[in-house]
């Protein structure tokens, strides 16, 4: 599949997703999404692919979205970017695979946006993320109001959603924004390692798991532990789970064939 503004790259069983408009600072416009989106097809679709790494580079993860392209916009094109903003940031989300935000530099509005749909944020010690939105007379429309209060909680959202400041990495850190800070040079090798950690777990459980926890963080707590039952018992259909077993009563490691 060709891309005009992301490389797409396999190693192993991990993809790296590199945005690469470095002219703008890899913004985001409908373009960017709509490769994003397609990119997560691809590394679904790829029984090859058990993690990915999305990354903008060694300077900047992205600047924001594209607002040469938004500021002439009307509400009924501004939905449709909106639609195709959050339906490639839901890609990323929902991809039965972990995927992994490596984040040098900038992080802020859409970028910032597109690394909340991560599971997993590692930042570099220099790194910069916000939603600066407010500030332009708008506020984040690509899943920023919804994921970013899930994740630190309701009040330190607002906080940054209501100020528009951007914060460092050691902020975010401390907040439950990023994972993990690390030296400029070592973030992508670092989220690299990780994901590849990740893959060499069982497939079809790390999918099962990453939709217990999605779909229960979306509903109440009886409906939650229900969703959890029902994963949780489907993997003991799997080959895996009989391998997995088998393999600790051994002591030895597992060999999982994803099925």
């Amino acid at each position: 599949m060709d891309f005009k503004f992301l490389i797409y790259e396999k190693e192993g069983y991990v993809s790296r997703v590199t945005l690469n408009r470095p002219k703008v600072l890899n913004a985001l416009n409908s373009e960017v999404f709509d490769e994003i989106g397609r990119a997560m097809d691809l590394a679904a679709a790829d029984d090859g692919v058990h993690a990915v790494v999305i990354t903008g580079g060694e300077k900047v993860f992205a600047a924001g979205a594209d607002i040469a392209e938004m500021a002439t916009a009307d509400p009924v094109s501004v939905y449709k970017f909106g639609e195709t903003a959050q339906g490639a940031l839901n890609k990323v989300e929902n991809l039965p695979k972990p995927v992994i935000a490596a984040i040098n530099g900038y992080a802020l509005g859409g970028g910032c946006e597109l690394a909340l749909a991560c599971d997993i944020r590692i930042a570099g010690e220099s790194a910069k993320i916000g939603l600066p939105e407010i500030n332009l007379g708008i506020f984040p429309g690509a899943g920023g109001t919804q994921r970013l209060p899930r994740l630190v909680g309701a009040a330190r959202a607002k906080e940054l959603m209501f100020t528009g400041d951007m914060i460092d990495a050691a902020r975010a850190e401390k907040i439950g924004l990023v994972n993990q800070v690390v030296p400029d040079g070592e973030v992508l090798s670092t989220a690299v390692k990780l994901a590849a950690r990740m893959a060499q777990k069982g497939a079809v459980a790390m999918a099962m798991l990453k939709t217990a926890i999605n779909q229960g963080l979306a509903t109440d707590l009886a409906s939650g532990l229900n969703i959890e039952r029902q994963c949780f018992s489907l993997l003991f259909a799997t080959e895996d789970q009989k391998e997995g077993m088998q393999a600790f009563m051994e002591k030895r490691k597992p060999e999982f064939k994803g099925r």
